[in-house]
């Protein structure tokens, strides 16, 4: 039987296109082992949102070809997309997929297999307009789904090279998207996280369509527990979203929400598309309909031109938003991008500094929210035996709101909505106790 190895680097939603093409070798009758081992087939999905992506991307590819040389090395993903002629030139590298036309890979591995002859099979993802459709039926850790809905971006911050290696934004098919939340359901997931490059552009490129039109067909979806948006910008949480937030009972009291940076020169000069008083006012209404509501947020630090003034400022905005956790980045230089152009550099110093304010302060505000819940019951999806001590009975799972509880349970809880009372605030986790597990009419067959 034919073997086949992934490796993927970067983001979740790589991760789910490593799955997709794994169902497509599935399909063929291979078999999946570790990178470690010896395959016939590697695949590598690799990343190019910073300059160390591409440098690690390389780097696995040579451990694969190292690891077999006989093997059939494919490389797809972000990377492949943008240098396709820097991958072949490494000796040893087969075949070059971008971040398109990955449904084909099983008759490209087949035509190398006879001509023996490297392929390049990247185009211009400039041009594409049609959402590729790949599906995952089934994940490894079972409780979360996730159903990719958008691929690609129009934004063109100067920090970022994604529109390149991604292209533009399209959408997939409404029908197509709830077909497939049907299927997971019936697999017996009860949560799905909507996923994509920048999933809340959902719909800006269908007629009489939109994200909220989705989440209503969604909630539609019978046996479906929880939506989750893995990420949404604040100027994509129009009236119409907001409605679906304060009114559906399967949207998740969650919420991931760039800012990027607390002040508005640094806003402009990422060429972000709101000031700090228009993502302020959003948070403000979501607060209103969502009380409780978790905010979640990524941050960039030292981005050129940052002063002290314009990260103090920042600092005190963050602080006045109240967010659950912060994702915290110092600014690396992206090679091809207008902000890696500008002249005035931040120190990595001054940066390093910086980022370790913003990581102490987002550690604060996420035990000061998980405190807000001590004594209450949350439903949570327990999704795995505990880390910290698999054999001691406990599991660990997140709440609607994105609080990750540990307590004791058992394993057939797993993927199954539990009551949990929280009994003890953490920064990252927190501890609790079950009250009981919720009956559902769908049982997942393990």
């Amino acid at each position: 039987m034919a073997t086949v190895a992934f490796h993927t680097l970067g983001c979740k939603v790589n991760f789910y296109d490593t799955e997709a093409i794994w169902q497509l070798f599935k399909n063929e009758g291979y078999e999946q082992v570790d990178f470690e081992n010896t395959a016939d087939v590697y695949v590598i999905n690799t990343c190019t949102v910073t300059n160390t992506g591409d440098k690690k991307s390389r780097q696995m590819i040579r451990r694969a070809i190292r690891r077999n040389p006989e093997a059939i090395v494919a490389v797809t993903g972000c990377y492949a997309q943008t240098s396709p002629a820097e991958i072949m030139a490494i000796p040893g590298v087969d075949m070059v997929i971008g971040t398109q036309d990955r449904e084909k890979i099983i008759p490209l591995v087949k035509q190398f297999e006879q001509d023996r002859q490297p392929i390049n099979a990247v185009r211009n993802i400039m041009k594409t307009r049609q959402f590729e459709e790949l599906d995952v039926p089934d994940f490894a850790d079972r409780t979360r789904a996730f159903l990719k809905i958008q691929e690609g971006c129009n934004n063109f911050c100067t920090f970022c090279i994604i529109p390149w290696s991604r292209g533009l934004m399209r959408s997939r098919e409404p029908q197509s998207v709830i077909a497939q939340a049907e299927q997971l359901v019936a697999a017996g997931y009860q949560e799905i996280v909507l996923t994509g490059i920048h999933t809340g552009g959902y719909g800006e490129d269908i007629e009489d369509y939109s994200l909220a039109k989705l989440l209503w067909d969604l909630d539609k979806v019978e046996g479906l527990k929880r939506i989750r948006i893995s990420s949404i910008e604040a100027s994509q949480i129009t009236d119409e979203v907001i409605e679906v937030l304060k009114s559906s009972d399967k949207m998740c009291r969650h919420l991931h929400i760039p800012l990027q940076a607390g002040d508005d020169q640094v806003l402009a000069r990422m060429r972000r598309k709101y000031t700090t008083a228009e993502f302020a006012r959003k948070i403000e209404r979501l607060h209103e309909i969502m009380p409780d509501v978790a905010i979640t947020t990524d941050v960039i630090v030292g981005f050129p031109g940052e002063t002290e003034e314009m990260f103090r400022d920042g600092y005190k905005f963050m602080e006045q938003m109240k967010f659950s956790e912060m994702h915290v980045f110092p600014y690396s230089k992206r090679t091809g991008t207008p902000a890696a152009r500008m002249e005035d550099q931040v120190d990595e110093e001054i940066k390093n500094a910086r980022v370790h304010e913003l990581i102490d302060l987002s550690e604060k505000m996420q035990l000061a929210y998980a405190q807000k819940f001590v004594g209450e019951v949350l439903e949570v999806i327990p999704e795995r035996t505990y880390k910290g001590a698999p054999e001691s009975g406990l599991y660990m799972g997140y709440s609607d709101n994105y609080v990750q509880l540990v307590f004791q349970g058992s394993e057939d809880m797993i993927g199954q909505v539990c009551r949990v009372k929280v009994m003890e605030a953490g920064v990252n986790e927190s501890k609790g106790q079950l009250v009981r597990v919720l009956e559902t009419a769908n049982v997942v067959n393990l």
